[in-house]
This record gives C-alpha cells, sequence and structure tokens, in this order.
C-alpha cells in the first residue's frame, strides 16, 4: 500500500485521464464523443481526448464459490418478479437464517474440495451467501462463500471495503488504467478519482424469443408493454446509482445477447421464425410481424406468392408455425428483424435520454458470434458508441472491416491479454 500511495499514476494526463497535453475541444461538464482530425475520440468532460483503457468485472459479485450444501426450504430459491439485477451481478444474496435449518449437504465431491469453511456463527461467517441459480454445471443452485471476501476482512479488518476501494483505484491508476471497464461494483460509482462505465441488465418476467443458440438466454420480446416496463425500471436505477456523475464516461444496457449466429437464412433469423412459430395471441412480436406484412402485401395470396406459402387467410397465419421458404422469404426476414432491432435500441435509448441525458449510450457490446447487420445498424442510429466484444489476437480485417462503412465511434468492451508463466507480475502490497 505503501508504494501505491507514492505513485503519482501516468504521466500527461488531465484529472479525468485525458490527454493532457494534446489537441482541446471544448469541454461540456461531461464525457461525449467527437470527431478529431478525421477520427473519433471521447473528450472528457474538461475536453481533453480520452483513450478508455480499463479491466472489467472489479466487483464482489461472482466471488461466491459453491460449497455443496443447500437448503430444502425452496423459498430460499424465489427471484421476485420485480428484482432488477441478475443473481450473478449482485454482491451475495444472503441465507436467511429461518432457511438455516434446512442446510444439507447436496454434493459430497463438491464439499471435498475445501479443507475449510466457516460456521455461520464463525467471525467470517457472513461471507456466506446463495446462488438462486448458476448459468452451466452440475450444480443448479446451492450456499456459496466468498473466500475473496473474507480474505479482505482477514488483511484489512472490518472496514475491508473501503479500504478495498481505495487499494483498487490506486492500483487501476498506477497502472496506468484510465477508467474501469464495464460491470464494475456499483460503490464506485461517486469515487471521483477515476472514470467509468455503469450497467444494467433488462430481465424479468416479458416474454422471449429464441434465436435458436442462446448462449446466455433468450431475446426479449421487444413489442411486449412489460419489455418497455422493465427498460424503464432497470435504466432508472442505473440513473439513480449514477447520480448524474461526470466520471461516468457511459452506459452498457444488457451484454452479448444471441441476435442471431452465422450467414445461413435459419441462423441469421432464428429470431424472427421463432416469432412466426407462434400464435398472435400468444406472442406480441408474431402480431407485429403480421401487421407489417399485411400492410406490405394486402392479401395473404400475394404473401403466398412470394413467400410459396399456403395459407387460406391472414388468421391461419397468425395461427401458428409458418411454413417458411427461407431463401424465398429472406427479404423479409431482414427487414423484420431490422424492425426487431429498431425496437430494443429506440427502446433503451429513449429510456436512457428521458433520465440521464448528460451520458453516452453504449450499445449493447455485441459478440462476435452474434451481430447481424441488421441488429448493428439499429445500434448505429439508436447508440453514442458501438461496442463489440472481441476475444482474438488482433482486429482480424476480414471480420471487422465493415466498421470502415460507418462513421462511428467503436469501443471493445472485452478483450484478453494473455501472459506465460515466465511473466513477471508483482502487486504491490
Amino acid at each position: 500500500m505503501a508504494v501505491l500511495a507514492a505513485s503519482k499514476g501516468a504521466p500527461g494526463r488531465s484529472r479525468w485521464g485525458g490527454w493532457a497535453d494534446g489537441p482541446k475541444r471544448k469541454g461540456t461538464g461531461f464525457f461525449r464523443a467527437e470527431k478529431v482530425d478525421g477520427k473519433w475520440w471521447m473528450i472528457d468532460p474538461d475536453g481533453h481526448l480520452f483513450f478508455s483503457n480499463g479491466l472489467a468485472n472489479i466487483r464482489m459479485a461472482n466471488m461466491g464459490t459453491i460449497t455443496g450444501y443447500d437448503f430444502n426450504d425452496p423459498e430460499v430459491r424465489f427471484i421476485g418478479p420485480e428484482e432488477l439485477t441478475p443473481d450473478d451481478s449482485v454482491d451475495i444474496v444472503p441465507v436467511d437464517k429461518k432457511y438455516r435449518a434446512s442446510r444439507f449437504l447436496a454434493s459430497p465431491l463438491r464439499r471435498q474440495m475445501f479443507e475449510w469453511l466457516p460456521t455461520y456463527d464463525d467471525p467470517l461467517g457472513s461471507h456466506y451467501g446463495y446462488a438462486r441459480e448458476t448459468k452451466r454445471g452440475p450444480v443448479q443452485h446451492g450456499e456459496i462463500f466468498s473466500f475473496y471476501k473474507a480474505n479482505l476482512e482477514r488483511r484489512y479488518g472490518k472496514d475491508y471495503m473501503a479500504t478495498w476501494r481505495k487499494v483498487t483505484i490506486d492500483r487501476m491508476r498506477d497502472w496506468g488504467m484510465t477508467s474501469f471497464g464495464n460491470w464494475v461494483d456499483p460503490s464506485f460509482y461517486q469515487n471521483g478519482r477515476i472514470p467509468y462505465f455503469a450497467n444494467g441488465w433488462i430481465i424479468g418476467n416479458f416474454k422471449t424469443l429464441s434465436s435458436g443458440d442462446d448462449v446466455w438466454s433468450p431475446l426479449p420480446d421487444v413489442y411486449d408493454p412489460n419489455f418497455v416496463r422493465r427498460a424503464r425500471l432497470t435504466i432508472e436505477q442505473i440513473a439513480r446509482e449514477v447520480q448524474n456523475s461526470p466520471w461516468c464516461v457511459g452506459v452498457f444496457v444488457d451484454n452479448e445477447k444471441s441476435w442471431g449466429r452465422g450467414d445461413t437464412t435459419a441462423a441469421r433469423y432464428g429470431v424472427v421464425l421463432d416469432a412466426l412459430s407462434k400464435k398472435i395471441s400468444e406472442s406480441p412480436a408474431k402480431a407485429r410481424f403480421t401487421q407489417m406484412l399485411r400492410d406490405q402485401y394486402k392479401t395473404v395470396a400475394a404473401l403466398n406468392a412470394v413467400w410459396g406459402t399456403k395459407f387460406a387467410s391472414w388468421e391461419e397465419f397468425g395461427a401458428g408455425a409458418v411454413p417458411v421458404q427461407l431463401e424465398a422469404a429472406r427479404p423479409d426476414l431482414s427487414r423484420l428483424m431490422r424492425d426487431y432491432g429498431e425496437r430494443y435500441f429506440s427502446t433503451v435509448q429513449s429510456e436512457l435520454k428521458r433520465v440521464m441525458p448528460n451520458h453516452m449510450y453504449m450499445g449493447v457490446r455485441m459478440a462476435q458470434w452474434g451481430m447481424p447487420e441488421e441488429i448493428i445498424e439499429a445500434s448505429l442510429k439508436h447508440s453514442d458508441v458501438l461496442s463489440f466484444n472481441n476475444y482474438k489476437e488482433v482486429m482480424h480485417p476480414d471480420k471487422w472491416d465493415f466498421l470502415n462503412a460507418y462513421d462511428k465511434p467503436v469501443i471493445i468492451g472485452e478483450f484478453h491479454i494473455g501472459a506465460t508463466s515466465d511473466t513477471p507480475f508483482i502487486i504491490p502490497d
């Protein structure tokens, strides 16, 4: 800690981490984007050019380890319909004392991984929690223990969180980081020393659609009024956490959604095809797509002539599965996909502009395996910055040259720099 306290950080930086001696632009009091000499830059609140680099996931969420124990009482697994943050993005969901009597050993193999676990009455027992759901693996839910938080308390004492936040900021500045990456703990939002990106998830009991390859989760039915309501509630929560702080560079909402993978018609437009397979009475997306097709073709016979289908009426079209001849329908599937993307991004943008007008919308951090052109172009219209995650050694031209056609700033939300066994890496005390 003494080494960090003596560190002055990287030289030549503005108080925001911008390029102090570089070209100066108009300062607006908040971060923004501007094209300077033919290149897009972020501009810090005082007008300095700003290049963001930082570590993602600096938080207490996802720090719990499944212990092998669980609880028989099903109420411990209850997820309220109005919760705004998924389990893997909250600190620790505590286990209420009333459930502990139902604790049992669910996975002896998992328990054998640990030489020691504290009792709940132990001074470190406060670091127990519960994972109400897990993404994958043999254990779907269960008790967790945060060894990370326990070790921080061992190291720094009862006020370990405040010390952790200070040491973390000191360390980032000493390493030359200009910002926190995505998913930084909201307790850093008012730190006043290093910029950050705020984030949120639109979750809830709105209707969903499948792209056919749902990596993290199904896609929302963006035409469901409850999706709009949940987007509003999520973004209002982000606004409450940020408190209009000028240290917030911008906001990411959602992450790596499975918009569509591959170039085949079925893979690329899976979300549209899933909507078309449903009953119009059960799917707001099917209702919207049906109306768009009725507006275009006027008669179901005209649709049949193009799609190669044999519907007797629009009512039959809306009643369930649509046996689409994919290549014949591809232009229409693309148009419906574009409308879907427009509805998603315009919904998020409008809510952000309403409650966070001073902060940039950074998009949805698309993954290379899920970024159809229609979705990118929808993001282009409604985001201040395009965001992508890229786990490759470079930005391969055959995959990324398409960005040259878009006059828009771009940020890489996630990447990875590997280290070999002979790479020295020393963390100051």
